[in-house]
Formats: C-alpha cells, structure tokens, sequence
C-alpha cells in the first residue's frame, strides 16, 4: 500500500480560468503602455490586438496539447512527452526561470506603484523589507494549502478586474466628450525592430497561462478545464489591454514620461482620488500576478523531480496540508532574488525571451502528439497544424530581439539543464543497476 500523500484536486474550472487570469493580468498592463508608446506611438493602440493574434495562435496550441495531460508539469510535461527527457529538461528550465522573473516584476512594479503612497519605499532597505513581506506572505499561504492559495487568487482576479473596468469605462466616457488631446509622438523612428520590441513587450503582458497549466496535478477534470481557461483568459486580456492602450494614448499627452501611465491618466478624469484607486488597484494586481507565480511554479520543480529528472526531495508533499512544500520554499526564494537583484524592465524582458522557447516547444508538440495519438485530445483544435506553424514561427520572429546580456543568462539556464540531464541519466543507470 502506498502511504505516500498525494496532492489535492482542489482547482475547478472557473477556479482555474481565474488563475489564468490572475497569471496574465499583472504588471504589464500597468508599466508597459507608456513603454510601448514610446517605441511606436499612436499605433500602439494595435499592438495589443496584434499579439494577441500571435499570442492567441499560441494559447490555441497550449489548448489541444494540455487538454492530453492530467498530470502537473506543463510545457515541460509535453515537450518530455514529445521530444525526450533531454528537450523536456531544458523547457523546463527556462519555464521555471522565465515564469519566476515574471512574478519579479510584478514585485518590482508594486513597489513603483506603492511609491505613490509611500515615496521613499524606492529606497534599499524598504524595498527588500517590502518584497521580503509579500513573497514571504504569498508563500506562507500556498504552504499551507491549495485550495488557500486558489481562493486567494479567485479573490484577487475579480478585485483586480474591478479597477480596470472603472478606468476604461471612465476614461472611454472623458474621450467621447473630449475627443483625444495632443498624439504621442515617438521619441525614435517607428522600425521594424521597434515593432518587434513592442510585441516582446505585449506578448509579456499576455504571458503567463503557461504557468498555469502546470498545476494540473491539483485540477479537477483538468482535460477538460484547461481550454476552457486558456480561451476565458484570451479573450478577457484582449479586451482590457486594447481599450486601456486606447484610453493612455487618448488621454495623455505624452505617456513616455511616466512610469504609472494608468495612474497619470486617470488623475486627467478621476482627479486625485481617481489615481489614488488606480495605484491602489495596480498594487492588488501585482500582488495577484506574484500569487499566481507563487502558486504555480512551485509545482513545475515538483513534476520533474515526480519523473525522476530532479533530486527526490523536491516531489515532497506536506503530510498535513498536501503541498509540494519544499518546492514552494524554494521557488519563493528564487523569486525574492529575481526581484530584489533586478529591475521591472529587465525581468519583464527576460521572461517573455526565456518563455518563447516553451512556447516554440507547445507548438511543435501538437502535430507529433496529434499523429501518434489522434484520439487523447479532449479538444482539437480546426487547423491544429496551421496554428502550430504560425504560433512557431511567432515565437522564432521575437527571439530574434534577444540582448547580449538576456543569451548570457539563457545560455547559463540551458548549460544547467544539460548538467541536470547528465545527472539524471547517471540517476537511472544506477536505478536499473540495483
């Protein structure tokens, strides 16, 4: 009899369309419309609805490949599935690293947006004190239980979603009586390469579903559930990001001066109080985005390591509260020293450089899966093969925009990986041999 305690299918659902949401909607949408005006200007207002296109074409793919998989792990799981313990190790990597400088910047936002109410928090020592109370809190919660840490961010989504709509509701109605003021105009030529970094940046705000599909393991009908996230996820992001883009440009003058767009407009038609609820709902959503980075990727370290292809003890689960605990420990830890060594910008770009490979890894999956398995997909998705092309092709046109620094740490990731591989193959050579 196996006494082994096992993880708890705690997650339904909308429970897990809120998680998506949660793991997408949070800092970028709050840092990165002045960003992203200063590289192409007015025609930012588009490049929201254009990689959510490429992003979406992606999402679709993620779709089909984890509607085959109940088990936690996600891209990792299924580039494992497909191309081997070698490519599965290293996706793995890179999603555990990029995912976790995701959350660090939206740690690193919350304390730009909390320097609206406490200004010297930008200093040193508040900062960390700041950031080492909140991963410290958020941990604490997911350790002591799923279904805590899935209520907390059911809790936080819905909050989060409720100041936005204010914003693009408000904002909408002051530009059909106002009209927009003065457009941006970019303070660099509107490129190729500056449309390429856009999109970098755009496909960072809608990052993140790929870390939610990693806790599958604590999912209840988890086939099933997972495209119905995603596609609630797509459709909810696409939505807000374009009409928020729409109401910072219409509104501000020039939007590259600041680093709180949202809260900069809306103090143009909210006044004073309008900001301050702005800041305070960007401080909830950043809160949430870390919640969610906190939640998941613990369980990524724990899905390799139930494979064999991590040191045993990071597959421990808590007798009492039934959680990947040590997982959690340390994927929280790396995260404070994402968030406390590295900038909002720097960790922003680096997670959406890192995830494209995840991303390329999903996508070549679905026509391999789809040909040696054509009936395990509980969704199919029209034109699989098509959208794996096109997602794949997506992903390779973004790397291109990769830094110097940004292939250094990657290069750093993979060398990792590959020294986790050859260990874990010396691993199994010893397993067969006793």
């Amino acid at each position: 009899m196996n006494s082994r305690p096992q993880l708890l299918r705690a997650m339904g659902r909308w429970t897990l369309a809120a998680l998506v949401m949660n793991s997408m909607i949070g800092s970028g949408i709050f840092g990165l419309p002045s960003i992203i005006a200063k590289l192409i200007g007015p025609a930012s207002r588009w490049a929201y609805l254009i990689g959510g296109i490429g992003v979406g074409t992606i999402m679709a793919c993620f779709a089909e490949v984890a509607s085959q998989f109940p088990q936690a792990g996600g891209p990792y799981l299924y580039t494992r599935e497909t191309f081997g313990r070698f490519a599965g190790l290293e996706v793995g990597w890179i999603t555990w690293v990029a995912r976790l400088a995701a959350g660090a910047a939206s740690a690193n936002l919350f304390i730009i947006y909390l320097a609206e109410f406490w200004p010297t928090v930008t200093a040193p020592a508040p900062r960390l004190v700041v950031l080492t109370l909140v991963i410290g809190t958020l941990a604490t919660i997911n350790y002591v239980g799923v279904a805590a840490g899935a209520s907390t961010s059911n809790v936080i989504t819905v909050a989060k979603l409720l100041p936005l709509a204010m914003f693009i509701i408000a904002g909408v109605a002051y530009l059909s009586m106002h009209g927009n003021v003065a457009p941006v105009t970019p303070t660099v030529p509107q490129t190729s390469g500056n449309w390429l970094q856009a999109l970098v940046l755009v496909v960072f705000a809608y990052g993140g579903f790929e870390g939610a599909v990693v806790a599958m393991g604590e999912v209840k009908d988890p086939q099933r559930s997972a495209p119905f996230a995603i596609f609630v996820g797509l459709f909810t992001c696409a939505v807000v990001y374009t009409l928020v883009q729409v109401v910072v440009i219409g509104v501000l003058a020039d939007p590259t001066t600041t680093d709180r767009p949202l809260a900069s407009a809306a103090r143009q038609f909210m006044g004073t109080a309008g900001a301050w609820i702005i800041s305070s709902g960007t401080l909830l959503s950043t809160l949430g985005h870390v919640s969610s980075v906190v939640l998941t990727m613990p369980r990524l370290p724990f899905a390799i390591s139930e494979r064999g292809d991590f040191p045993a003890f990071l597959s421990s689960i808590h007798r009492r509260f039934r959680t990947p605990h040590v997982a959690i420990a340390i994927s929280a830890l790396v995260l404070w020293l994402l968030a406390a060594r590295a900038s909002f910008g720097w960790n922003a770009t680096f997670s959406v450089l890192a995830r494209l490979f995840a991303y390329g890894a999903a996508c070549a999956a679905l026509p391999i899966l789809r040909h040696r398995e054509p009936e395990r997909a509980r969704f199919r998705l029209p034109a699989g093969p098509v959208f794996a092309g096109i997602g794949l092709v997506f992903s390779l046109l973004l790397v291109t925009r990769v830094k110097a620094l940004d292939i250094t740490i990657m290069a750093a990731v993979f060398i990792f990986a590959f020294g986790n591989w050859m260990w874990a193959l010396r691993q199994s050579a010893l397993d067969a041999s006793l």
